[in-house]
């Protein structure tokens, strides 16, 4: 778990270098599969087949298509309409395809009660059509109609977290990585031992599948191995370990308990193995909101693994969380003492001592916490962490320039961190106060990682400010559609119901959302 002033963010940390070498590694173990299969075409005869409505439908769709594309919007409605009129009514989905299509030409002319209606019959015959809700919503805040389109919008952002679930754990690049001593990852990791000629089975597919990113085949593999026999299973602990992790990534806090209690009670497990589950299950345990649970296990984790830094490294996270910045201190020193290469547990080490200086008002150990973060960089010259923590202390200092050049030199090493472009957005807002500028550069932390909580909901925060309601509730539910665990969800909920009591009082006096604001 990370330090108070940056935001939590879970992800898979895999090396790519390791991850592609691992893939590679192992296609060059497997079998070489013939390349030269060719199916002849089916001959179609002669004669002609005879159009079927259907097909005489989907000829008029693909007309109004072309007519769309040409700008020629009346025209494509009315062969559109030709569409909707033959084809046959079994067809569902395509029978919304073009009220969608026809829809879009309307949407065109600007007649916004036929696209409402017509976006209206399509959800009616396809009740996920996200097209259809975008679309109806945004002729619905054309007509001020502020309420429904709310509704409709938070529709597709529910929407869209269903179908990407597993696209959740592609979100960031830290989580395993924060562990110095996971054996299971560092498993994962390696490429000594072939993994064998032909299929596989079990954790072995589970890591050909984490190397080839396929994540949506990790957790069914792990199921796999814990259904083989004992005679058959080599990898029980491990693909625990591993499910569980995945299980914390798409947020089945349950599941992922129950794989980490399992591993913590088997008698003869891994030590190792035992120390990461108990880490684990504490940090669930803190965003659960179960501290003194979370504590426990920290406490069982050190007397397991005193040696183990991560013990301390993930201890002192929470106690910074928990406003307990000496005892942090104390943590991370011993973290570092452990495993003085671990680049993470120094920097934030740096930060926790720059904490307690500015609270005790610790001249000599605040001149020091500064000079421990140039060494940090100058030895991990290659942690982007270093530079993001440095420059948020510069940051608070108002050394705006020093804090600007940190993220700059971070973005090299990291160039698709989302969350350093939305620090430098807000560094922008608080430094110079360009708004436009400031949200440019977040709204490129989305179109790098578009499953980006933290840019979500700060894009969202900053709308809110400029009056665009609309906007901002989009923003705020497709935050919560990746929120993890309940204390997240409550607060943005908590954001989101306060923009959308604006926009009802705006439906209600028959006014824009940009008249509201200042209104809180």
């Amino acid at each position: 778990m990370p330090s108070n002033s940056l935001k939590w963010q879970i992800a898979l940390g895999l090396g790519a270098a390791g991850a592609v070498g691992l893939a590679y590694w192992y296609m060059r173990t497997s079998k070489n599969r013939s390349l030269e299969k060719v199916q002849e075409s089916a001959r179609i005869t002669s004669e002609e087949i005879s159009e079927t409505p259907f097909d005489e439908a989907q000829r008029y769709k693909s007309e109004g298509n072309e007519l769309f594309k040409r700008g020629k919007y009346d025209e494509a409605i009315s062969s559109y309409n030709k569409a909707i009129e033959i084809i046959p009514e079994e067809y569902k989905n395509d029978l919304a395809t073009y009220y969608q299509n026809r829809a879009a030409a309307y949407e065109q002319l600007k007649k916004w009660s036929s696209v409402i209606s017509d976006c209206t019959k399509a959800i009616e015959l396809n009740n996920r059509y996200e097209k259809a809700l975008y679309r109806r919503a945004r002729a619905e805040e054309m007509t001020k109609d502020w309420v429904n389109a709310l509704d409709d919008v938070t529709s597709v952002c529910l929407l869209q977290n269903f179908g990407n679930q597993n696209a959740l754990l592609m979100a960031d690049r830290t989580y395993f990585s924060s562990f110095s001593e996971d054996r299971v990852y560092k498993n994962l990791l390696e490429t000594t031992d072939p993994l064998g000629q032909g299929d596989l089975k079990g954790f072995l597919k589970a890591k050909l599948a984490f190397a080839t990113e396929k994540f949506e085949e990790v957790i069914p593999a792990c199921t796999e191995e814990l259904n083989l026999s004992e005679s058959e299973s080599s990898y029980k602990m491990e693909a625990l370990s591993l499910r569980a992790s995945f299980y914390f990534l798409t947020g089945q806090f349950k599941e992922a308990l129950e794989d980490l209690t399992t591993i913590i009670e088997t008698k003869d497990a891994d030590p190792l193995i035992q120390v990461n589950a108990l880490i684990k299950r504490a940090s669930i345990y803190m965003q659960t909101e179960k501290l003194q649970e979370c504590l426990d296990d920290f406490e069982s984790a050190a007397k397991i693994g005193p040696n183990v830094s991560d013990v301390f490294h993930h201890r002192g996270q929470v106690k910074l969380l928990m406003d307990k910045t000496d005892e942090a201190r104390s943590d991370f020193q011993k973290a570092v003492e452990l495993n003085p290469n671990f680049s993470v547990a120094v920097v934030q080490k740096c930060y926790s001592d720059y904490r307690q200086a500015m609270q005790t008002q610790d001249v000599s150990m605040l001149m020091q916490s500064m000079q421990d973060f140039r060494k940090a960089i100058e030895k991990f010259p290659n942690c982007p962490e270093t530079y993001i923590l440095f420059a948020q202390v510069k940051t608070e200092k108002q050394e705006f320039q020093e804090a600007e050049e940190l993220y700059q030199k971070a973005l090299k090493i990291d160039p698709v961190n989302a969350s350093i472009y939305v620090h430098r957005g807000l560094l922008l807002l608080q430094w110079k106060g360009e708004i436009e500028k400031a949200v440019e550069i977040m709204r490129e932390a989305v179109k790098i990682d578009d499953k980006s909580e933290f840019a979500y909901e700060t894009l969202g925060t900053v709308e809110v400010q400029r009056g665009n309601l609309v906007l901002a509730i989009e923003l705020f539910n497709k935050a919560i559609a990746l929120a993890r665990s309940e204390m997240e969800m409550v607060h943005l909920f908590s954001l989101r119901d306060a923009a959308a009591s604006q926009l009802k009082i705006a439906s209600r006096l028959g006014v824009g959302p940009d008249l509201l604001k200042g209104v809180s």
